[in-house]
């Protein structure tokens, strides 16, 4: 066990010194941690959960990813929640450590399923996710409400996250009911002091490009340069300042767009969306351009030079260096004769090197034995893996023609270096002819296939599975490929031959991936052959955390010096940079109060009840005996942040299974709840006609809710309307036949969630409280044998709805109790009294069934008259 120093705290997974201080302070205060990228906060949440797990404490772990979830329930032996509700709340009562969903976390606290007092504390990670209204936010604020002494942890490593937006970490903070902030960034004295005490061997390996890799990537960056200067000129009123071609490369551009446009994106022109898009195309290019084979990137480019895109694009593909693009695109492929003759990426050849050269002398000069030699090899995504597997199995030039056939390009001519590889590259040739080709044609040009001589054991990690060509041309490889799977188990391996694991630096997005892949294989070399921040950092402290006894490993920066990955790598160190210190500044300046842990009734009493002390003045001063406002929810309603919003105002929420609209507000007022999108489907489907037929027959008040995003215009233009087949003019017609159909329906508009809290808090105004149980009771009778209005038949129902006395609080007992139309006539009020369980209303639909109005009558008053012509028309329609 490593003991904690100054706290006596036994913890079960080692620290670092850094780490150890980390966990002390999160340990003792509730606070929001925001780590540098690649300094995971894995270990120090393992301990945090290490030490409450026990059946005498409820931990709640809130946000997981699918991957961490399974980290840490490996790790504990951690069971899932069970579905059921009945079953969830048993669970909680056996206490424990519990990943939950959110969403499901709400139901359970307003269903009162889970002992909140009994809550030891919350832990909330990748809290960067977490905004003032999302469902997180909502079941803290529940927590916190009535228990107010169990802790909230919070934990991010994404500082850049922060800094989008106005006061952002003071939002969060506020939502996560945290008055500390920790922030732990590389350049930390602890940190630098902790990773300096034992640091891996690196070796920066600057690449150069080719000629021609160098001239395109000019050509894309004046491209680039062009649009965001065309971008800018027409938008002059909006603040574009992170826009720039430096941004454009990097990774997060696509979150610098959202936050600085998504608010104003309906109100961009046409050109303005071009142009954001053809810059991530342009981005997509020169990425592909330093990690792409000069076939790949070629068939890529073609894509962009054809009439279609012409006609969508913003207009770059008509530039000089466009041209200059795809000319210098098809030149790496073909040579001056129309030869297919590709030229080979320059990281092979340096990769080739190390492989064959550099490493096995490293090895002998330490006197070391090949045998057990372990390499791994990182790059960012699955596809460059793919292609590394293949290239070190294959050779180089026999994966670049096989490349080609796959990707249908026309080969008329081969280069002569190439013309008995093309015949070794068939299916029907066996392995001796293939290997023969290889030695006599290949070796003779080029280094690279050099290195499938050697006796290595090459494994591939999380990539895609070989075509049948691909396992035909390695069937007698020297190279033992091992199978694919999840778990692969390095200790099990032989260690007969060299180990060579090529594997992605966060597998499927799991940021735990690469530290558990050091941990089993336990590399002595390691290649980064892409550039990344987090798996720098990630190997700095894989090394730290070694035995004493361990040699230290040996890693080798591969890097195209003076190119847009060096750019990328330096422009994201910078970046997390400047976010660390406006993160240190806001801090520095940050008022926090202390009622905004919650764990006083002040905090509530300013943020909430307050709303309900207006209360008094509403419908005249009428305050309904003092009643807490309570809308009934649907469960499905709580994917969206408008539960939370309204729990936010005041209003108690009651989740309920009801099948007749989406939120009853009040026993008459029942709300139907639609964005744009599913308006539309519902709309084209019937499903709309039948929801508003439900609600009409059974309250008094239907209301039609549309609400549009807030960051979407608020009215229906075109952009809503995708689909050729549909317009927005139909739309408005299908609303309009909706209204005359169902006159008594109200349409609402809403240009957000927080417009729909408000318009339902207000129209809670001196209104009585909905039933739970006349709710649940009414979406029971509508949901035998499936749905109501499926037991009967639309026209009689419709008819009898019509009738004096028929109200949409007895529609249901008549239809129900009732015989048929004939039988209605033949009953006595008494009986018709008993029917509707109101004197009154039987009295008025037994004098309108029964009593003839006189003629006399009609002449004096309309309304009586009225009456005539509309009773004989019920009788025709009931004849």
């Amino acid at each position: 066990m490593d003991q904690v120093e100054d706290n006596g705290l036994e913890t079960k997974y080692p620290l670092l010194s850094f780490e150890k201080q980390i966990f002390i302070d999160v340990f003792e205060k509730d606070s929001l941690l925001i780590l540098a990228k690649g300094l995971n906060y894995n270990n120090i949440i393992s301990n945090i959960l290490f030490i409450h797990n026990d059946p005498g404490n409820l931990v709640l772990v809130l946000n997981s990813s699918d991957h961490e979830e399974k980290y840490f329930s490996e790790r504990f032996n951690l069971s899932a929640l069970p579905l059921t509700g009945v079953e969830r709340e048993k669970t909680y009562l056996n206490g424990g450590i519990y990943f939950a969903s959110t969403r499901i976390l709400v139901v359970d606290l307003l269903k009162k399923r889970i002992p909140v007092e009994q809550i030891t504390g919350i832990v909330v990670l990748r809290a960067h996710t977490v905004l003032e209204s999302c469902q997180a936010a909502f079941v803290l604020r529940l927590y916190r409400q009535k228990n107010k002494t169990g802790f909230i942890k919070a934990f991010s490593n994404s500082p850049i996250s922060f800094t989008f937006g106005y006061n952002h970490v003071e939002k969060i903070m506020r939502a996560l009911f945290v008055t500390e902030l920790f922030l732990w960034p590389r350049f930390h004295g602890s940190v630098i002091q902790s990773l300096k005490a034992r640091q891996a061997q690196v070796e920066e390996l600057h690449v150069s490009l080719t000629s021609n890799t160098t001239h395109i990537q000019a050509c894309l960056l004046d491209i680039m340069n062009y649009t965001v200067k065309q971008l800018k000129s027409i938008n002059r009123a909006i603040d574009m300042q992170e826009i720039t071609t430096e941004n454009a490369i990097t990774k997060k551009f696509h979150k610098i767009l959202q936050s600085q446009l998504d608010c104003v994106w309906h109100q961009l022109s046409t050109r303005t969306k071009e142009y954001i898009q053809d810059l991530k195309v342009l981005r997509n290019m020169i990425i592909n351009l330093i990690h792409d084979d000069a076939v790949s990137f070629y068939c890529l480019v073609s894509k962009y030079r054809t009439p279609e895109y012409a006609k969508v694009n913003s207009g770059w593909i008509l530039l000089d260096s466009a041209e200059n693009l795809f000319r210098l695109a098809r030149s790496r492929v073909f040579n001056n004769k129309n030869e297919f003759d590709p030229e080979l990426l320059p990281k092979w050849k340096c990769l080739n090197d190390l492989l064959l050269n550099e490493i096995p002398e490293d090895i002998k000069s330490k006197s070391g034995s090949l045998n057990n030699t372990k390499v791994l090899i990182l790059c960012n995504d699955n596809k460059t893996c793919c292609q590394l597997n293949d290239f070190l199995i294959m050779g180089a030039y026999k994966y670049l023609l096989y490349t080609a056939f796959r990707r249908d390009l026309t080969v008329n001519s081969v280069s002569t270096k190439y013309k008995d590889l093309k015949n070794c590259i068939s299916v029907k040739d066996d392995a001796k002819s293939s290997e023969h080709c290889l030695e006599t044609e290949v070796e003779k040009e080029a280094d690279v296939d050099e290195f499938s001589k050697n006796n290595f054991v090459l494994t591939l990690t999380q990539v895609g599975s070989h075509t049948m060509d691909k396992d035909k041309l390695t069937e007698d490889s020297v190279f033992e490929p091992l199978s694919q799977l999840d778990n692969l188990d390095f200790t099990q391996i032989e260690k007969e031959k060299p180990i060579i694991c090529i594997q992605t630096v966060k597998q499927n997005g799991c940021s735990f991936s690469l530290e558990q892949t050091l941990e089993s294989l336990r590399p002595e070399y390691i290649i980064l052959y892409q550039s990344d921040v987090a798996a720098v950092r990630q190997i700095e402290l894989y090394e730290c955390r070694k035995r004493t006894e361990e040699p230290i490993s040996k890693v080798y920066f591969v890097i195209h010096g003076k190119t847009v990955e060096e750019q990328v790598y330096l422009t994201s160190l910078r970046a997390e940079k400047q976010a660390f210190e406006a993160l240190i500044q806001s801090k520095s300046v940050m008022v926090v109060p202390s009622y905004q842990d919650g764990k006083t009734d002040e905090y509530f009493n300013m943020n909430v009840e307050d709303v309900d002390s207006t209360d008094t003045r509403k419908a005249g001063g009428q305050n309904q005996q003092n009643e807490k406002p309570l809308v009934i929810v649907d469960m499905r309603e709580f994917r969206s942040d408008l539960p939370a919003l309204l729990h936010k105002r005041g209003i108690n929420i009651e989740p309920v299974v009801i099948t007749i609209g989406d939120y009853i507000l009040t026993p008459e007022i029942c709300v139907e709840r639609k964005s744009i999108s599913d308006l539309i489907g519902s709309l084209n489907s019937g499903r709309l006609y039948t929801q508003c037929t439900q609600m009409c027959r059974n309250y008094s008040r239907p209301i039609l809710l549309i609400e549009f995003d807030q960051k979407k215009p608020f009215n229906l233009q075109g952009s809503f309307v995708v689909s050729t087949d549909i317009s927005g003019a139909g739309i408005q017609q299908k609303l309009q036949l909706l209204t005359i159909h169902f006159p008594r329906l109200k349409l609402v508009w809403s240009p957000s969630p927080y417009a729909t809290a408000e318009l339902f808090y207000e129209l809670k105004q001196g209104r009585k409280n909905p039933v739970i149980a006349e709710a649940i009771a009414l979406s029971n009778e509508n949901t035998a044998d499936d749905m109501c209005y499926e037991r009967y038949n639309v026209l009689v129902h419709d008819f009898v709805q019509k009738l004096p006395g028929v109200t949409s609080k007895n529609i249901s007992r008549i239809m129900n109790r009732g015989v048929s139309l004939d039988h209605l006539v033949t009953l006595t009020q008494e009986q018709l009294t008993g029917v509707l369980e109101n004197a009154r209303d039987a009295e008025m639909l037994h004098s309108i069934l029964h009593i003839q109005p006189k003629p006399g009558d009609s002449n004096k008053d309309d309304k009586s008259f009225g009456k005539k012509k509309f009773a004989g028309k019920q009788f025709k329609g009931k004849r």
